[in-house]
């Protein structure tokens, strides 16, 4: 097959084992990058205790990616338009497998810091051009099968990173959960320069927005450290949680304002005008949000509350990932044929319904596989979520703003899973307080049980003050876990409600077909 080698051009797609091996190479890029969102924060008590410094100022090693991370995703199609989607993507992918192995070399908290802004910064741009890429140089027959391909890794990454993060510190050294990207950087680096030579986009050198840039690295800066350590500092009885707060407020309304005004915009506001797009990324990103704030409260319920270890609850977890591959193909292949509104709505529905059904499970005598149960169903829910809500918010959209249209669509989803996790983490927290004092109330009404209860803990050779300090932790453990299920079924309702928003959009779709 012949390529045009001048950038802008429009070469053909790409076919046959080319195609295949551009998607191998474009889904280990966006696992790599996803999974070191998760991969760290269970390591964070060995990273700490190696480096010699507390386990709050460790979980910097988390915020100071997400932060960076952030920060970058939007400003990817105004990047890709000045220097070109695969001169971005390739050098994205160099720096991010530099920085990888400055982190697992790094031996103080300020070097490794350091090393993570930057493969922070770097993996901004990752994700949407993996999803640009993957549109514009698939064959519009093979758009659906991609995009399933692509949200596959998403959804399976953020599952495998505590699990492998976990095994990894527990059998080896923390600093492999960097180095092991080394290896699948270079593979990624060099498949890349191969599969998209001569497939340069055009190169737009529009003016810098510096008024915008300034106002994006402000304002979502000061919202991501605010939400990742909102939880930690008490929310808005900090002062510093109120200053960062006020700050992302102002600078973010001075951003809108800027932006929809500025006649070359950082980030392209103007997308919103486009009505599938506008509807399916809300979609997105309230149903992500969601499904990811329940991916973040798991874990902490089964470790804090019923006695799992990290591993173990990471085999709880990871079910979830084995249908979401089997099924996420098939869905890519029917999305030729059917209306991919009716996917992602069954599979927002599946959300709901696993919500629904943990708001049941969750006890201190669950076992293993009836947790299991909701997250193996869950994985179906999930290979029908990403790939037809990608083809509803870009279908229609020019290829030349394919990559500005993915940078937006993926800050919104990475920020409402942000706001989702601390919100539903703080009032999992304040709902537990209300579940305790409740149970404390209906103590004076257990009576003779109560007696019976004591004495049993007496009797086994128990004090008084280690029988009532053990009924202090199983009445902590039972509000807990009522405040867990409370939020199970809150998530469950919302997304009924996410599920009809997808009907606001209409046809035509086209797997992000764009202007072809």
């Amino acid at each position: 097959m012949a390529d045009t080698s001048a950038p802008g051009a429009a070469p053909t797609h790409l076919t046959g084992l080319r195609w295949i091996l551009m998607l191998v190479v474009l889904a280990l890029t966006n696992f790599m990058e996803v999974l070191d969102i998760s991969i760290a924060n269970v390591s964070i008590n060995s990273i700490s205790g190696t480096l010699g410094v507390s386990p709050n100022e460790g979980t910097w090693v988390i915020t100071s990616y997400t932060v960076a991370n952030a920060v970058a995703v939007p400003l990817t199609g105004w990047l890709a338009a000045r220097f070109g989607q695969v001169r971005l993507f390739t050098f994205a992918i160099a720096v991010f497998t530099l920085a990888s192995w400055m982190c697992g070399m790094a031996t103080t908290l300020s070097m490794l810091i350091s090393a993570r802004v930057l493969q922070g910064a770097v993996a901004g741009f990752m994700i949407p051009l993996s999803q640009a890429l993957m549109i514009n140089n698939s064959p519009p027959q093979s758009r659906t099968i991609a995009l399933a391909v692509w949200g596959m890794t998403v959804t399976v990454a953020p599952i495998a990173g505590p699990l492998l993060g976990g095994w990894i510190t527990d059998n080896y050294h923390w600093s492999w959960i960097f180095f092991i990207n080394v290896p699948a950087g270079i593979l990624a680096f060099f498949g890349t320069m191969q599969i998209f030579k001569g497939r340069e986009t055009e190169i737009k050198k529009n003016p810098i927005d510096r008024v915008g840039v300034v106002l994006l690295i402000v304002w979502v800066g000061s919202l991501q450290i605010m939400l990742d350590k909102g939880n930690e500092l008490d929310w808005f009885d900090s002062p510093v949680v109120v200053t960062l707060a006020v700050i992302s407020a102002l600078c973010f309304c001075l951003f809108l304002a800027w932006e929809w005004t500025e006649a070359y915009p950082v980030v392209d506001l103007s997308l919103l005008k486009y009505r599938n797009y506008t509807v399916g990324v809300t979609a997105l990103g309230l149903g992500y949000g969601l499904f990811f704030a329940t991916v973040v409260l798991m874990p902490l319920v089964l470790q804090t509350q019923i006695g799992y270890t990290a591993t173990w609850s990471g085999r709880v977890t990871a079910p979830m990932g084995v249908f979401a591959i089997v099924f996420s193909p098939i869905v890519g292949r029917l999305l030729q044929r059917f209306d991919p509104r009716i996917f992602a709505s069954i599979g927002i529905g599946i959300f709901a319904l696993c919500s629904f059904w943990r708001s049941m499970i969750y006890t201190t005598g669950s076992d293993v596989y009836t947790l299991m149960g909701p997250q193996l169903l869950q994985g179906v829910g999930l290979a029908m979520f990403f790939g037809p809500l990608i083809s509803i918010n870009t279908g229609g959209i020019p290829a030349a703003k394919m990559a500005a249209a993915s940078g937006l669509q993926n800050f919104m989803r990475m920020m409402m899973g942000s706001f989702a996790a601390s919100i539903i983490v703080t009032y999992w927290d304040h709902r537990a307080d209300l579940h305790r004092s409740q149970l404390v109330e209906q103590l004076p009404r257990a009576g003779t049980r109560l007696n019976d209860a004591v004495n049993a803990f007496k009797d086994s050779g128990m004090s008084t003050t280690q029988v009532y300090g053990t009924i202090d932790r199983m009445l902590s453990a039972q509000s807990y876990l009522l405040s867990a299920n409370d939020m199970f079924w809150l998530s469950g309702v919302i997304l009924l409600a996410v599920a009809g928003i997808i009907w606001l959009s209409r046809p035509p779709f086209g797997g992000g077909m764009g202007g072809h």
